[in-house]
């Protein structure tokens, strides 16, 4: 935790210790009133709602009057049209609501770090991007309430963490479906890591509308790899090069996209995205 963040967190610690003697509450109590629990009395709710504004305390999702308002954006990196999509929704959205919008990446913070400077910033929220938070990070989310939304995580939240994600089992079984139905039968996949939430729905979506195709799946045609220009263009390669090829290559990811429009040396098919 930085500096500041820590000293702020020792302020209103020994801010809500005194308004819980000054109530005649302990300190849970007065906690539970200010994240606005309900199992508090109205007449010991009322008392320490006033005391908290008498001492000017301000939670620490709420704007503080007179001070521009703000979150922040995480991403892994800010590459790719995928992460730039992503990022001008946010930004027009927070626009539309007066609110700045911090960005940063992975790279040389872990989403530790911007949890502390969520905290530190006094930031009314922290939207988080394609990552994968440890069990460390989501209990400290959950346990000081802190306003995060997730956004295609890698790996399942709790679900007290609210989380967003895109339809990529649906979006894999369509392209196939479009595939197949221009008479392809050898349909060949470039996915997402196997362990990540994104990559196993779009392998389950590619594998169920061949099923229902009444194709069989060949595990040959099928690679999975990292959100990763040089790795999808290998995996691509690997494909086409295969003893039995397939004649069109699903590729669900945008950022790697480029990889698979590439005509791969030694094949006369290109490896074709189909969806976004």
């Amino acid at each position: 935790m930085t500096s500041r963040g820590k000293d702020r967190q020792e302020a209103q610690y020994g801010l809500l210790t005194s308004i819980a003697t000054e109530a005649g509450v302990s300190l849970s109590t007065v906690s539970k009133v200010v994240h606005r629990r309900r199992d508090v009395g109205a007449a010991t709710r009322a008392r320490v709602e006033e005391l908290l504004d008498r001492h000017g305390y301000v939670r620490s999702w709420e704007p503080v009057p007179g001070t521009p308002r703000q979150i922040i954006a995480v991403f892994r990196d800010l590459s790719g049209p995928y992460t730039l999509e992503v990022a001008r929704g946010i930004v027009d959205a927070a626009g539309e609501l007066g609110i700045d919008v911090v960005t940063g990446t992975t790279n040389r913070r872990s989403i530790s770090g911007w949890l502390e400077e969520c905290v530190a910033l006094g930031a009314a929220g922290i939207v988080i991007v394609i990552s994968m938070l440890s069990e460390e990070d989501q209990r400290r989310i959950v346990e000081q309430r802190l306003p995060v939304v997730l956004i295609d995580p890698l790996s399942a939240p709790t679900q007290d963490i609210p989380s967003i994600g895109v339809t990529n089992w649906s979006g894999a079984r369509d392209a196939v479906q479009h595939l197949l139905g221009l008479g392809h039968t050898r349909v060949g996949m470039v996915a997402g890591r196997s362990h990540s939430l994104a990559g196993a729905a779009r392998v389950h979506g590619y594998r169920a509308a061949l099923e229902e195709a009444g194709v069989p799946y060949d595990p040959a045609i099928v690679r999975s790899t990292d959100f990763d220009y040089a790795e999808a263009l290998a995996a691509g390669l690997q494909i086409l090069r295969a003893e039995d090829p397939p004649t069109p290559c699903s590729r669900p990811v945008t950022r790697r996209r480029s990889a698979c429009w590439r005509p791969p040396v030694g094949r006369g098919s290109p490896c074709r995205t189909t969806w976004r």
